[in-house]
């Protein structure tokens, strides 16, 4: 059976509204120890419905690929924002995402109206901002910018498997599972670790 509830949701704030340009945002990466965090912001048309969409760790790698090329044709504006490892360090990993939503948010054209956006409280002077918690589950706005988010680092780190392919990145996508962890301990860190995550701040701290 497939699931309509996210189309209603949006078609309902889209009502309660007034308006057709309402956006979605959502963020990959940000619990992984290498590798940016992505951050999406989508408007679709406020036509469009395509029940396939969801969050995207629920889809198979096809199924986000095939939706990431739609999504981006149909849209009536996307922005993705990438937050290096080394800004991430700096900014703190939930500081990163927020970043990263307000600037997706405002590189938008034109501007939203209202803007739905995944268990995050984003504040900007002139716009709408509405925090949903597992907000992917409930919008098919914020679903598609997961697609969008997803696919995108996905797509980074698969780059980073070939620049450095002993560390497997296109495997674990630089989350910190223990393979990651015993590659890192074995052949050192990179510059695309996060300095400032306990399984790599432990590693530096071992090696001296």
């Amino acid at each position: 059976m497939i699931d309509e509830s996210r189309i209603l949701f949006d078609s309902q704030i889209r009502f309660e509204n007034k308006t057709k340009f309402i956006s979605g945002s959502d963020e990959a990466g940000r619990g992984a120890m290498a590798g940016p965090i992505v951050v999406a912001s989508v408007i679709l048309p406020s036509d469009y419905q395509n029940p396939l969409i969801r969050d995207s760790k629920k889809l198979s790698k096809k199924q986000r690929e095939l939706l990431f090329e739609e999504i981006k044709a149909i849209a009536i504006s996307y922005a993705i924002e990438i937050i290096e490892a080394s800004d991430v360090d700096i900014l703190n990993p939930k500081q990163a995402s927020r970043v990263g939503m307000v600037n997706s948010i405002m590189n938008l054209k034109p501007k939203p109206v209202v803007s739905l956006i995944d268990a995050e409280k984003i504040v900007i002077e002139n716009y709408n901002c509405l925090p949903f918690i597992k907000g992917d589950d409930l919008s098919q706005s914020i679903a598609a910018a997961s697609i969008l988010a997803k696919t995108t680092r996905d797509n980074i780190m698969i780059e980073y498997a070939k620049v450095y392919p002993e560390y497997n990145f296109d495997l674990h996508k630089g989350y910190c599972v223990k393979e990651h962890v015993e590659k890192t301990k074995k052949f050192g860190v990179l510059p695309i670790h996060r300095k400032s995550y306990k399984p790599i701040k432990d590693i530096l701290e071992n090696n001296f």
